[in-house]
């Protein structure tokens, strides 16, 4: 539900699906240097446990690698930069012993600007209701850009990280469900063990490739805390909204009952409250930082 390493859910994927990537202790700046070097730049930093794009980069080089070390307060990943250009969030869900199905598709809008020939960057952004309240107006990129003036026309990436507080436009994709799709997921599914409920976080070309397994790297794979991200589609009904949560959190909790029939005991409260605990602690540590 909260607190699982990144790493360690890795370890469960077939390793053809997946970026390159690496744990680097907290502070091995060393490390860091020599692994990114062997990936390449740009790359991916990230928390091995996440929270809401909180930490995540896109580093270009050293320098900006150095900086990240020695101020990041945690262990984290350093992850190949996949180009693809579809990002996707597919949630899937399946009872134990059965075949599952996919339940939502979001597709990620990445925060972009348009120039119109005579506004500097900066000035576009500040007229942008989107960026105003997500974008980091102190990235790198915008300082370096602020007082550029974008061609008409021209665009801009502002924010390269797809979350949603961070400017992305989460876009409901879900007509994109087929019968072809649930059976390749359910597919890829299959090669990760005890893996029931959750979303694939991925990067591909386009959906005919994703259909045949090729073409397309797994970015992440979120379980039970894990939301149907169409629901943040732009205009789409808060009652709805509820409504999908509701039902997504029904599946889980009969997942959980079968689960535990088959075997798995659930955590006792002391447990999980102590886990809760150690959760707020990590979190204050990524904020205040």
């Amino acid at each position: 539900m909260f607190g699982e390493k990144k790493s360690d859910i890795f370890k469960l994927i077939p390793e053809q699906y997946l970026p390159e990537t690496v744990l680097i202790e907290k502070g091995d700046i060393e490390r860091a240097s020599i692994i990114a070097e062997k990936i390449g730049f740009p790359i991916i930093a990230k928390p091995d446990v996440g929270e809401r794009g909180s930490w995540v980069e896109k580093l270009e080089d050293q320098s900006q690698l150095k900086k990240y070390v020695k101020e990041c307060p945690v262990n984290f990943l350093l992850q190949e930069l996949i180009d693809y250009p579809i990002e996707l969030g597919v949630f899937y869900v399946k009872n134990p012993g059965q075949k599952g199905r996919i339940t939502s598709i979001v597709r990620k809008d990445f925060l972009r600007i348009t120039g119109n020939g005579i506004s500097t960057l900066m000035e576009l952004l500040e007229k942008n209701d989107r960026a105003i309240l997500t974008a980091n107006m102190d990235s790198d990129f915008v300082r370096k850009n602020a007082t550029r003036v974008l061609n008409e026309g021209e665009t801009a990436l502002v924010e390269p990280i797809g979350n949603h507080c961070r400017g992305t436009k989460f876009l409901n994709d879900n007509q994109e469900i087929d019968e072809e799709l649930n059976t390749v997921f359910n597919s890829l599914a299959d090669q990760i063990p005890d893996f029931y409920f959750g979303r694939f976080d991925l990067k591909c070309t386009s959906y005919e490739d994703l259909k045949q397994l090729k073409n397309f790297k797994i970015l992440e794979l979120n379980g039970a805390g894990a939301e149907p991200g169409h629901i943040y589609q732009p205009g789409y009904p808060l009652w709805r909204a509820y409504k999908d949560i509701l039902w997504h959190l029904s599946v889980l909790s009969d997942i959980s009952a079968l689960n535990r029939k088959n075997g798995h005991s659930y955590w006792s409260f002391r447990s999980g409250y102590q886990m809760w605990k150690s959760h707020r602690h990590y979190n204050r540590l990524l904020s205040n930082s």
